[in-house]
């Protein structure tokens, strides 16, 4: 066998593994789902009951790429795999799609809007491509491609589908985009602070959707705030959970007992103390 014809048959074999091990997951939620033997947590489990796993197992697959972890990324990306195939088989039980029109929708679709690749469109750049793919979206949905869909609906598909501080970004950039935006930075603090204000009112009060609906205007103006100073929220929150979470571990390391049974002045001494430590190690 030539050079040649052993790398042509490289690619067919791996492609050959690939399709058994999907066939062999598909295989093994379908017996974790059958009435006959599988698993009463499976069989319990609805589209909509699966819904946290789906942003938990997300979430976890981002951290592992974060990481740069090939190990981690490969198993994360496995437990979100799972979520797919465990959502197309109860689908299937229902008699409503499987795993297969699944894979053949979006590879019709990944071809439909790549016409510079899989047909013969020309593009120069990537605002090209950008340009090609909204106004094939367009089409997709019935819309005219030469006219711009309302702001709110497509701002409403962002705050349905994204997680919230996401989504206020979002929702914040492209508002901006079309001039609802403020003149300065100052006109975005002078707004911080007559949020601040109107919460601290709201909670003096016992309503609490008003209480709420208060917060929610003051957290959309940090993120304001945020993008303004080119910062991401989302990224900025994460890394506060995990100093803090650091921060705990190391006053648990050197506790003697349960936090609980130690007073707020002795706890904020601990916590100084695991700061110090921390940004001594940093």
């Amino acid at each position: 066998m030539t050079n040649s014809e052993r790398s042509n048959l490289e690619p067919l074999a791996q492609q050959a593994a690939m399709l058994e091990a999907v066939q062999q997951l598909v295989a093994v939620v379908a017996k974790l789902r059958s009435p006959d033997g599988g698993c009463p947590w499976d069989l319990a489990q609805t589209p909509e009951s699966l819904i946290p796993y789906v942003i938990e197992e997300a979430y976890e697959t981002v951290e592992a790429i974060q990481s740069g972890d090939p190990v981690a990324i490969r198993e994360e990306l496995g437990d979100l795999l799972l979520q797919v195939v465990l959502q197309a088989q109860i689908a299937s039980d229902a008699n409503q799609f499987n795993l297969t029109e699944v894979a053949q929708g979006i590879s019709e679709k990944l071809i439909r809007r790549h016409p510079h690749v899989f047909s013969t469109v020309t593009v120069e750049t990537m605002d090209d491509v950008y340009r090609n793919w909204e106004q094939i979206k367009a089409i997709e949905k019935g819309e005219d491609p030469n006219i711009a869909p309302p702001l709110s609906k497509k701002l409403s598909r962002y705050a349905r589908s994204l997680p919230p501080l996401m989504a206020g970004m979002k929702i914040s950039r492209k508002a901006a985009e079309v001039g609802f935006e403020w003149e300065s930075i100052d006109g975005v603090w002078a707004k911080f602070q007559e949020e601040l204000t109107e919460f601290k009112e709201a909670l003096a009060t016992t309503d609490k959707t008003h209480q709420e609906a208060e917060l929610g205007d003051l957290l959309f103006t940090v993120i304001n705030l945020a993008r303004w100073y080119d910062l991401d929220p989302s990224a900025a929150l994460q890394g506060t959970n995990q100093r803090f979470i650091q921060r705990l571990e190391q006053m648990e390391a050197v506790a003697d007992r349960s936090l609980s049974d130690y007073s707020l002045e002795q706890l904020e001494q601990l916590w100084q103390q695991a700061k110090a430590r921390l940004r001594g190690e940093g």
